[in-house]
């Protein structure tokens, strides 16, 4: 069956400009870090991305390693692009990133020039895709001279490969350094991606969240709901089918305390007034001024997708509720 967008998709998302630049990314943009990689379900991401597509989600964010097995998820992607996605190129906004460790030896991690040329090469061709719209470093490399990494990026735009590149997990020194070189060598670097949820305000205390702002750069958040402790799954218990009890990586059950499940509990109670789900409410939260341009989103299922999609009317907070979240997440009032 031949997959035709739904002619409304534009009709109900909202769209920001990221940061001083002339592009546009949807509120809500999908992340392929998890359920797009070898051992998951190949119709199931292809309806992921149906499902997005027709909500006005035009922002798919990949990087080089993405799996698992890395390159999957691009491997994915590039054949649900050629099958389902072709006379819609020109709608799409496809980013991926290159900076920890893809192969093995002593090139394929980090920030040199060898590695980032070669890994966007690589990302293109699983891709299917003559450019990619923005290609990141991925991390910070203090084994690399900031100089070669960012000349990395601006050949990566001037190659054709890229039109814009952004900068992943930098802290607000490095940002300031690498900005400057990459004024220098009118290079279209517009958005920040990094970690940003109401548990974790890391970019509120290290200045990067002001700081992008000033620069007129965009920021693009990824882990929202904090590996799911942002929802209503842990407040009664770990269900056996999740993610903590699947691998533990990224959260492990040692995090979820009795502490931790207090405050979600407090939370829901607010998100439950504002008539949303915790989920909800959080990635409402991160969208509450324009700081923020897009919050990442992942997915197991396409109902999931719509059911974040319901926040995009819902973005705004009274100054009671944020100063209660403040209160609940920080343990103080919010100075």
């Amino acid at each position: 069956m031949v997959y035709l967008a739904d002619e409304h998709r534009y009709d109900n998302m909202k769209y920001n400009r990221c940061g001083d630049s002339g592009l546009k990314l949807p509120v809500l943009s999908l992340g392929f870090w998890h359920n797009f990689g070898s051992v998951d379900k190949y119709e199931n991401m292809k309806e992921m991305c149906h499902t997005a597509f027709d909500l006005g989600i035009t922002h798919f964010d990949l990087a080089n390693n993405y799996g698992p097995e890395p390159g999957s998820a691009e491997t994915n992607l590039g054949h649900i692009l050629k099958e389902d996605f072709t006379p819609y190129r020109d709608e799409l906004i496809i980013s991926t990133k290159a900076g920890y460790g893809m192969w093995g030896g002593p090139y394929g991690d980090g920030g040199s020039r060898k590695y980032l040329l070669a890994s966007l090469d690589q990302s293109l061709m699983r891709l299917g895709l003559d450019y990619v719209d923005i290609f990141y470093h991925h991390r910070m490399d203090p084994d690399t001279p900031l100089e070669e990494t960012m000349g990395a990026l601006a050949t990566a735009v001037t190659s054709g490969k890229a039109l814009y590149v952004g900068l992943s997990n930098y802290d607000t020194e490095n940002l300031d350094k690498a900005e400057a070189i990459l004024r220098d060598l009118k290079v279209p670097f517009i958005i920040n991606q990094n970690k940003y949820n109401i548990l974790d305000r890391t970019i509120e205390d290290n200045g990067i969240k002001e700081e992008s702002y000033k620069l007129g750069k965009g920021i693009i958040a990824f882990s929202p709901l904090e590996q799911g402790l942002l929802t209503d799954k842990y407040i009664n218990g770990i269900p056996e089918d999740s993610r903590v009890r699947r691998s533990g990586i990224f959260l492990k059950e040692s995090d979820i305390t009795s502490d931790v499940v207090d405050r979600i509990k407090a939370l829901n109670a607010i998100a439950s007034y504002r008539g949303q789900s915790l989920a909800e409410m959080a990635l409402s939260w991160i969208l509450k001024d324009d700081r923020l341009t897009s919050v990442l989103i992942g997915a197991s299922r396409p109902e999931h997708i719509a059911q974040n999609a319901k926040i995009v009317g819902k973005l705004q907070f009274t100054p009671d509720e944020l100063a209660a979240i403040d209160v609940i997440s920080l343990g103080k009032n919010k100075s």
